[in-house]
């Protein structure tokens, strides 16, 4: 293999891989970004949609029926947590919820042992799936192909909806004033646990597509949530833009790493963290508080 195919190979997995943590990462900026939760159960919606949509995928024999059901499943879990609990939290300090998503992850994660057992589980990718495509005559995973245009797919149209649409509007000021746009007559409640919801689902869907790289277990949560907030911290806090470039440079540094210095391409990750903290204390796009 050439420099050139090398270089090309390891690029196009940096892409497949930026699209998961953008998944993850995203639903954490949304929900942050308009809702000021730092959400430390994000991590445990990934598992849950994991282990939801392995089992419909086998229970149905249809790998698309696990994928839908992962995002639905983590969604309904977020709305039914923020309209029933958060939701009377919203006039108390940060540590109410921190409290309560820290507890939220927890009990996602002991149910899921206790539902599914502490054995990790696998699931079929479909034929359509299955197989490689050939880039300068070197076999590349047709699936990590997938995983690109998939993840490009989906946070183009969430985007677009954010930024363009009605809805989008409505979400957007909800986060510069609730109050104001509450007294306008719109249903803040609503917006709050659609939003909510939405920003776990993506996490469901990211951890149900993270499953035929890396199978589903107990802790896939756990290092979710730790990698997530490096590329908040890294892209900003509430950027969706550097939710996007935060996990495109953390993809970078454990794609290429992991090939060229396998022992340490954890340690550059935290280093490239703490060199944008130095020189921007906010992240990258994010702004200092």
């Amino acid at each position: 293999m050439s420099v050139l195919q090398l270089w090309l190979n390891l690029g196009l997995n940096t892409l497949s891989l930026a699209s998961l943590l953008a998944m993850l990462t995203v639903g954490l900026t949304l929900i942050f970004g308009i809702m000021r939760i730092m959400n430390f159960a994000h991590g445990a919606m990934y598992m849950f949609g994991a282990y939801v949509g392995i089992s419909a995928a086998q229970w149905a024999g249809n790998f698309w029926a696990g994928l839908l059901l992962a995002a639905l499943s983590a969604a309904a879990v977020g709305a039914i947590f923020e309209s029933g609990l958060l939701r009377h939290l919203y006039k108390r300090d940060a540590s109410s919820f921190l409290l309560i998503t820290f507890g939220l992850s927890l009990v996602l994660t002991e149910s899921t042992r206790l539902g599914w057992g502490s054995n990790s589980r696998d699931v079929q990718l479909p034929e359509a799936l299955a197989g490689v495509v050939f880039v300068m005559d070197e076999p590349f995973p047709l699936y990590r192909v997938f995983l690109i245009v998939f993840g490009l797919t989906a946070l183009g149209i969430l985007a677009i909806v954010i930024l363009r649409s009605r809805l989008g509007l409505l979400i957007r000021s909800i986060s510069q004033n609730a109050e104001m746009t509450q007294a306008l007559g719109v249903n803040v409640g609503t917006i709050r646990t659609l939003t909510f919801a939405v920003g776990c689902g993506f996490a469901g869907l990211g951890g149900f597509l993270a499953v035929p790289l890396i199978t589903g277990y107990i802790g896939m949560g756990s290092a979710a949530i730790i990698e997530s907030f490096v590329i908040v911290m890294i892209g900003g806090m509430g950027s969706f833009l550097g939710s996007a470039v935060g996990s495109l440079l953390v993809a970078t540094t454990q794609s290429f790493g992991n090939f060229y210095f396998p022992d340490l391409s954890l340690v550059v990750t935290y280093l490239l963290m703490i060199g944008v903290l130095l020189y921007r204390p906010g992240g990258l796009f994010g702004e200092e508080e």
